[in-house]
Parts: structure tokens; sequence; C-alpha cells
């Protein structure tokens, strides 16, 4: 069989497919408004919303609403074809997605426990940010479809984070809360209340940063080590000591949060995305990070004890004690209403004695057992669905950015036992760009495969580097 051109109309003509050298070249790349919504996460406080949309009227979450309703109208319409775009992370969204449906309708119809006013308006809440999830998840595995289109992306997100970094070192140091700045010229806009920017833990005042709460904080900036350092590695533009430091930040927020989830979050990015590193950077980011363990020990003595001996409390942990004594309690409650639950989002704590800090407890007493198998499913299959296309993806450059967003999509998995990970709105609107990431590259390992097949043998010398 003779050799195919790059050119040949088989590979060019094939729908939702390009050239292989597509994989490499510039295109339009993600939509401006969902780059708006990545930096809004971090930059407009979630505790600031529009009075008469409630706890749903921060900046982001409005943002990411609109995308949601600009894709169904370029659907709608028949401007864009969502069919072509096939991932698993679509069906890790659909599940969640039916199962809410599904529980928001059984709590209205009167099937599952006594509802009031306050409960349906938080099951309200979360019907919405199911719809802000899916908007961003399928925005941008759909518009990002290169991997320069996913360094756009993740640029967009790292100014985010990078700022939220700089607050928490702040926080950190001075012990002010530079947020309330902002809060002060966000005319219009009311404090909701519920953030809580600072939290003593042994002898150092944790901090949030611009998210919700150091927990949250913690989680994110492990979530979004490998992408920074995946573009640190590969952005030809701007300044590289500017995006080195960039990472620096987001480990050294990691630390200021005090967190247990954030070391499970960091080593679970070294398990999953060290080994698709190229080797001498591999070599080099294991150093990285006993060197800023290092770093820490040194510059702000007593932190790296602290940690260790959080990781380390056991139940002698008041936090620990507490979550333990959730099981009991949730038991009895899943018992009550086992399939349809109580409604979505509609577990209220009357107490913080009550709050459950998990979000799978949280998702079977609201959604009951479909609902902790659908979040399994959100929470766990984005990241192996990455993974797997970082194992088969043969250009070095998508191969490591499909390592990262497994990364940082398995960072969520483990965290949500800590906390009620979607209860937090950075959290909440950022893990959807990841699953949303965890989509394109999966689409764009799967052309790969089928042009480098079509192509013949000796393709792979057109795409190299």
């Amino acid at each position: 069989m003779s050799k195919q051109s790059p050119s040949s109309p088989k590979l060019a003509q094939t729908p939702g497919f390009g050239t292989p050298r597509d994989l490499l070249q510039p295109d339009t790349g993600p939509m401006m408004l969902l780059q708006a919504t990545a930096v809004a996460c971090f930059v407009f406080p979630s505790n600031m919303v529009l009075e008469p949309l409630g706890a749903s009227g921060y900046v982001a979450h409005i943002l990411a609403l609109l995308v949601f309703f600009l894709w169904m109208a370029s659907v709608a319409l028949g401007l864009h074809s969502t069919l072509e775009f096939k991932h698993p992370g679509r069906l890790a969204l659909g599940a969640l997605v039916v199962v809410s449906c599904t529980a928001y309708a059984a709590m209205f119809a009167g099937l599952g426990a006594p509802s009031n006013e306050t409960s349906r308006a938080s099951a309200d809440r979360w019907m919405l940010l199911m719809a802000a999830s899916s908007g961003v998840i399928l925005a941008t595995a759909e518009t990002v479809r290169t991997v320069d289109g996913a360094m756009v992306l993740v640029r967009a997100i790292l100014r985010g984070a990078v700022f939220c970094s700089v607050v928490a070192m702040i926080q950190f140091v001075t012990h002010f809360d530079p947020m309330v700045w902002i809060e002060s010229v966000m005319v219009g806009f009311k404090d909701n209340g519920g953030n809580q920017p600072f939290q003593q833990r042994g002898n150092f005042l944790r901090v949030a940063g611009s998210t919700f709460h150091p927990i949250e904080l913690g989680v994110l900036a492990s979530m979004l080590v490998p992408l920074s350092l995946w573009r640190s590695l590969y952005d030809t533009k701007g300044w590289k000591s500017l995006q080195w430091a960039g990472s620096g930040l987001l480990v050294f927020s990691i630390a200021t949060t005090v967190s247990r989830s954030g070391m499970v979050g960091i080593a679970t990015v070294a398990l999953v995305f060290v080994p698709f590193l190229p080797a001498r950077t591999r070599q080099w980011t294991v150093l990285g990070f006993a060197a800023a363990g290092l770093g820490l020990f040194v510059a702000v003595p007593g932190l790296v004890a602290t940690l260790l001996g959080t990781a380390t409390a056991g139940t002698a942990d008041p936090s620990i004690t507490a979550r333990l004594q959730d099981y009991p309690r949730v038991e009895a409650l899943v018992a009550a209403h086992p399939w349809t639950g109580i409604g979505p989002g509609a577990y209220l704590s009357a107490n913080a004695i009550e709050v459950l800090d998990n979000q799978y407890l949280k998702t079977i007493v609201e959604m009951g057992i479909p609902g902790l198998v659908a979040l399994l499913v959100y929470m766990v299959v984005p990241g192996v669905a990455a993974w797997i296309a970082a194992f088969n993806a043969k250009n070095e450059r998508l191969k490591t950015l499909a390592g990262a967003v497994a990364a940082a999509c398995m960072v969520a998995a483990p965290a949500s036992a800590a906390f009620d990970a979607l209860g937090f709105p950075v959290l909440a609107l950022i893990y959807p760009f990841c699953v949303g990431l965890s989509g394109s590259v999966w689409i764009m390992v799967t052309r790969e495969k089928q042009e480098l097949s079509s192509a013949g043998p000796r393709q792979p010398d057109v795409i190299g580097n």
C-alpha cells in the first residue's frame, strides 16, 4: 500500500478529525467566555453574590451558566454538532446529571423525605450547579481540539490559580486578607458569608487564598500543580522563570493550608503524573519536590513538623473523630430513603457537629445509592480516561498533557472523602474544567491513533516534535 499524504482527502475530510499535524498547530481554541470563567473562579470571591440570585449568584457561576446556555443555543440552532465528540467524561457527567434529575423530581413529587422551602431552594442550587458544570465540561471538551488549544485554557486557569496563590502568601505572611479590597469594589453584590480565609492549626494560621476554605485551596493547588508543570515545560509564550515561579507558588500554597488533603493530593500527583514526564524532566521534578520540602523546612520553622504531625495524628485529631462519628447517623438516614435520598443538595446541618465533611456520605444521603454510584463515576472515570489516553499517546506534548490531566482529575476522588468537595464553589467549577480536558485529550489521542493507522507505518515521522 502506498503511503498516504497528510493532505489526503481520507484524512482531511473525516468529520471531527484533522491531519496529524493539526495536533500541534494553533487553532481558535476555547471560547473567551470559557477562559473568563476559569479566571473568575479565583479572582472574584464566591461569597459575593447578586442578591436576587442568592448563593448561586457569584460571578464565576453566572459565567459558567452563560457558557451552558451558549452551548445549548449553538446545538439547538445547528451551529455545533455535539454528537461528534465522544469521550468517557460525557458518561460520567451524564450519570450524575440523570441521578440528580431523578432525585430532584422525587423530592418535589413527595417520594423522598419531607422537604421545606429552604431544602427545596438548596436543591435548586444543586441543579444550577449541574447546569454550570455541564456547560464547562462540554464546552471545554468540544472547543479544546489541539494541544495548543489546551495550552490557551490552561494558561487562563493558571492565571487565576497564581492570583489565588499570591493572596494565600500574603495571608500567611501578614495575617491580612487582601480579598476584602475586591469585595469592597463589587458594587451590587452582597456578602453571603460562608468563607473562612483563616483557620488555626497548631502554631500556624492556615489560609484559604481566594477560595472558601484552606482545605479547598490545598486540594485545588495540588490538582493544578501537574498542569502548571506541563505549561512550564512546553509553553513557548512568556518568561520561563515566571512559569516555574507559578508552579512553586502552587506548592507553597499547599503548605500554607497545613492540610492532609493537600498532602494526599500532591502524593497522587507524584504517582500519576511523574511517570509520564520525559526522563530528564522526571529526575529534575523529583529533585524539585525534595528541594521544596527542604526550603519550607528552613524558611518556615515548624511548618514541616506540623504537616507531619497532622498527617499522623489519627483519632487524636478532633476533626478525624468527628468524621468517624458521621457514619452511624448517615447509615440511619440512608436506611430511611436508600434509593431517592432526601433530595440533591438538601442535607442542611443544624450545627457544626452535623456537617458531613465527606462528599460521598453527603451524596448517598441526598441521592441514595444511585447517587453514590454516579458520584464515584464522576470522580473516577475522567481521571482513568485521561490516564489511558496518556498511556496510548505518541506525541510527547500530548502524552504529558494527558498525564497532567489524569493527575488533576484523580486528586478529586480521595479529596472528596475528606470534605464535601462539590459544596465548595471554586473546586465545584474547576474540577469540571479538568473533566472537560480529560475529554479533549481522549479525543485527541483517539484522533492521533486513527490518523496514524490510516496513514501507514511511516506516518509517525510527520508528527514528530
